[in-house]
């Protein structure tokens, strides 16, 4: 079974290293440094199966990522976790009514994402109907 793929979009450079380091063991891991880089990359061919979205950025906000992602045919099926400083409930509501499936709160301790991460996959796996 081929590694699923996780897309992080996060504009500070030590939490794109520390997530990759995290994650890459496990999962195939690809980074974008800003919100438009983000987009590109989840619109290209080889989607990933799951966004970790940062929401403090400049340019384009987590919020605003998602908002387009979610509108997109080609990528509004993405899971996407919010992983962020903001944990003020009207800021967790909008996340999750923009179609997030999660809303993390920094700092988040490495067990706690990776069984996030692995609990949302597991979901999938057993929710998916063999072809």
């Amino acid at each position: 079974m081929d590694k699923k793929t996780i897309l992080v979009i996060d504009d500070t450079p030590s939490n794109l290293v520390l997530l990759n380091n995290l994650l890459s063991k496990h999962y195939t891991v690809k980074v974008a440094n800003s919100g438009s880089k983000g987009i590109r990359l989840a619109m290209a061919d080889q989607a990933p199966d799951l966004i970790l979205l940062d929401v403090v950025m400049p340019e384009l906000n987590g919020f605003e990522v998602c908002d387009v992602l979610k509108k997109n045919r080609k990528t509004h099926h993405i899971p996407t976790m919010f992983l962020t400083t903001l944990h003020e409930d009207a800021e967790v509501q909008l996340g999750l009514a923009l179609g997030a499936e999660d809303f993390i709160s920094k700092p988040v301790g490495a067990s706690e994402l990776t069984r996030k991460i692995a609990n949302h996959f597991a979901h999938v796996e057993a929710h998916t109907v063999p072809l």
